[in-house]
């Protein structure tokens, strides 16, 4: 069974409900505790003489900085199961949250601030030297994403992996939706997280790739031409991980509710194993252009699940609970064999039901009219579980 482990940022907000620069402060509460680094750790642990960061690449559970002082990083430690994930994700929000209270915080799990809030680069030579580098993009990034780690034998099967889901990670944009306000108004999208992201220019989807050497090669002349400051500003929709066996998934917005998150994770492990079980068949990569896959991830963000998606297999549009149900079909046999299927097919059936959370915040806003509201709602869905 193919372990896996997730990483969430999370918003750090006072209890009005607005984001509030105190990341770096509760992330000193909780290394007291032993249980966090602080920024300056966390700025040397990812900084190598290579200059590479190790963003992600943490075997244990861990609360580090991000680039934003408003934002908290979580860590799960390696999981075999969806069980494990519920309850490491569990246990890290509300260590989070508890660090966030010592400091008179709380944290939501919102991928982009509903309220208008200046963002606060964190401190440390990394982070000072993408926001001299980058300008806008950076200074005005305060997004908060999710990302899994699913292991692979080695990096030729993890490049075949990337080269096989990567028509189906749009889906898992419109699934994670997360993101429909911006900075105190509503930008129209469900993700617009994805959005914002895409303004780094290594960001979003890639061509094939020969093989491992050829992926290797491609990150090479990224950072050969002195545009993103290290190999860690890789920012593809799904990259392999340059200190662990794994390909991580970048695609997602933060999970509003737990239990949504461990569906997108289910998702994305029986992505991966499917896409190992072709590679292994001889099962050609669909031969997709990048523009293509971008243009279905932009119109996922649009949307969400309120409208029609690109569909993977025939390149059009189709309704989004159409494109949903293929993909649970498309990865139905690695979750029956992981003991995965009815927990992950109940959690998708929950989200088309419920809705998103871009969903779950414009119903609040609607009853409320009230920015912050949509902030405290979270605050509580964040940790409800």
């Amino acid at each position: 069974m193919r372990t896996l482990g997730v990483e969430e940022e999370l918003l750090v907000v006072d209890p009005a409900g607005v984001p509030v620069p105190l990341g770096p402060e509760a992330l000193e509460a909780a290394a007291r505790w032993g249980e966090a680094e602080t920024a300056a750790e966390h700025d040397r642990a990812t900084r190598g003489d290579d200059g590479g960061a190790g963003e992600g690449d943490d075997p244990v559970g861990h609360l580090v900085p991000e680039l934003k002082a408003q934002q908290i990083e979580l860590g799960t430690r390696v999981c075999h199961s969806l069980e494990e994930v519920t309850g490491e994700l569990r246990h890290w929000r509300g260590r989070a949250d508890a660090a966030a209270q010592a400091v008179g915080a709380r944290v939501a799990a919102l991928a982009s601030s509903p309220v208008r809030v200046e963002p606060v680069t964190t401190p440390g030579e990394r982070y000072a030297d993408m926001a001299e580098t980058f300008g806008l993009t950076a200074l005005e990034q305060l997004t908060c994403g999710c990302h899994v780690h699913v292991s692979v034998d080695d990096a030729e099967e993890g490049v075949a992996v990337l080269n096989r889901i990567r028509v189906w990670l749009p889906v898992l944009t419109a699934l994670t939706s997360n993101s429909p306000f911006w900075l105190g108004r509503d930008s129209g999208y469900a993700s617009f997280r994805s959005q914002s992201w895409n303004r780094w220019p290594s960001s979003g989807p890639t061509e094939l790739f020969a093989g491992a050497a050829d992926y290797a090669r491609v990150v090479a002349d990224l950072v050969a031409t002195r545009t993103i400051v290290d190999t860690g500003m890789v920012y593809f929709d799904a990259r392999l991980s340059e200190h662990w066996p794994t390909v991580e998934i970048r695609i997602a917005d933060v999970a509003l509710h737990v239990e949504d998150a461990v569906t997108h994770a289910g998702l994305v492990r029986g992505l991966v194993e499917t896409a190992a079980r072709e590679w292994r068949d001889g099962v050609p990569a669909p031969d997709v252009r990048s523009e293509v896959i971008r243009v279905a991830g932009w119109r996922a963000a649009r949307s969400g699940l309120g409208g029609e998606l690109v569909s993977p297999q025939e390149g059009r549009p189709a309704p989004a609970a159409d494109v949903v149900a293929a993909l649970l079909e498309h990865v139905r046999p690695a979750l029956a064999d992981t003991g995965d299927e009815e927990r992950v097919s109940a959690g998708v059936a929950t989200i088309l039901a419920r809705g998103t959370g871009a969903d779950q915040q414009r119903r609040v806003h609607r009853g409320t009219g009230d920015l912050t509201a949509v902030v405290r709602d979270a605050v509580g869905a964040t940790t409800a579980d």
